[in-house]
């Protein structure tokens, strides 16, 4: 069962020197051809899936999904209507690079149905979009923010990295102040983090002077959260933060555990059954995922079913990554025991460390906790 929808565009106009995810540079790719295989892939899964609810959310991201021609991200969302039916108040997300869009495309891909705009701004500092290779200006995301909103649309995220080379905290203040001045619902905070195979991995070890240190990049994730809840943001996960009744649903759902499915090359899924829930990817080959499908077969691999020990370490990393971290009574109610009889000696340890509070609803992550999430999570593994 699943009640969000995922489509991958693997596409970017250029690749990103930082970036790990699955995507490729068009190019002169077809995109209309690829548009049509992750048509056929929806329809062989709406064959091959048991009765499901309705979709509470579709989310389009990559790469670079702005890059598709609104009739296409129209196409897309009536056949996901027609095969699974949408909700009527469906929240339907497109990531969108500023250097890729403008008023006619935005308006195009509000008249799609699009209902939420998320936009890799990532900096407004001229030199900082330099270094990240990224194609846009800090004036054509200004401009492409200004032009969403005279497209229509009210619900608009934004992306900022920080701890980038060369980057210091006076910077980061400015950084959140421009994000500030253009007052979007949702802004998204990540920190630079150096991943293996990717360009930026040859250029910068952990140990380099243009990095700043740990020290600094906890100063500048206190600093957003300092200044972003000051002005009506409520950080309700890791990295995201809402104004009320703007947070991200779709991604919301990733973190609750709600099944989901993925369509589009390299896209991965879990679905909710009988059991734990099983997940599984689609090949991350673009010709191997065109030709299983011109085979009138799916591109799934790496299908596990999950234990219930893999489920419950699930219930509680994906859970903590959330402001209202996990609450005895939902996971009990999901396995039938309680979380002290599962993991008490480790949020025992966790308290002690103050990385974890606890009340009489539940745990959560204390802001310790938060910039120091992985040495957390890793303690729930099985």
């Amino acid at each position: 069962m699943f009640t969000r929808l995922y489509i991958h565009i693997p596409y970017c106009q250029r690749k990103c020197p930082y970036c790990a995810f699955f995507s490729e540079e068009i190019a002169g790719t077809d995109l209309n051809a690829y548009a049509s295989l992750v048509q056929h892939e929806m329809h062989l899964t709406a064959q091959a899936t048991a009765p499901r609810q309705k979709l509470e959310s579709i989310y389009f991201g990559g790469g670079t999904p702005s890059l598709l021609d609104p009739h296409l991200i129209a196409a897309l969302i009536r056949q996901a209507g027609t095969l699974f039916e949408l909700a009527d108040d469906a929240e339907i997300t497109l990531e969108a690079n500023p250097g890729t869009v403008d008023f006619t495309r935005l308006a195009g891909f509000r008249q799609a149905g699009v209902t939420r705009l998320s936009l890799g701004i990532q900096s407004f500092d001229d030199r900082m979009l330099h270094e990240l290779g990224r194609i846009h200006t800090s004036q054509q995301a200004r401009e492409a923010f200004a032009a969403a909103r005279q497209a229509g649309f009210d619900n608009i995220g934004i992306d900022l990295i920080h701890a980038l080379p060369g980057q210091t905290g006076p910077m980061w203040r400015t950084e959140l102040k421009q994000a500030l001045n253009l007052a979007p619902e949702h802004i998204s905070i990540y920190g630079l983090t150096i991943e293996e195979g990717t360009p930026f991995d040859l250029r910068y070890d952990s140990g380099s002077p243009l990095l700043p240190d740990e020290d600094m990049a906890a100063e500048m994730f206190e600093a957003a959260d300092d200044v972003l809840e000051a002005k009506g943001y409520g950080h309700y996960e890791i990295a995201n933060y809402a104004r009320a009744g703007f947070r991200s649903r779709h991604n919301s759902g990733y973190w609750k555990r709600d099944g989901y499915l993925g369509l589009g090359a390299g896209a991965h899924s879990f679905l909710r059954d009988a059991g734990h829930g099983t997940r599984f990817s689609n090949s991350a080959d673009l010709k191997e995922y065109g030709a299983a499908l011109l085979n009138n077969t799916l591109p799934r691999q790496g299908i596990m079913k999950l234990t219930r020990a893999d489920a419950m370490a699930e219930f509680l990393f994906l859970g903590l990554r959330m402001a209202e971290g996990v609450e005895f009574e939902s996971f009990e109610r999901e396995f039938k025991t309680g979380l002290e009889d599962v993991f008490g000696r480790e949020i025992r340890q966790l308290l002690e460390r103050e990385l974890l509070t606890e009340d009489s609803f539940g745990i959560r992550l204390t802001r310790r906790g938060m910039l120091l999430s992985n040495q957390v999570f890793q303690r729930f593994l099985p």
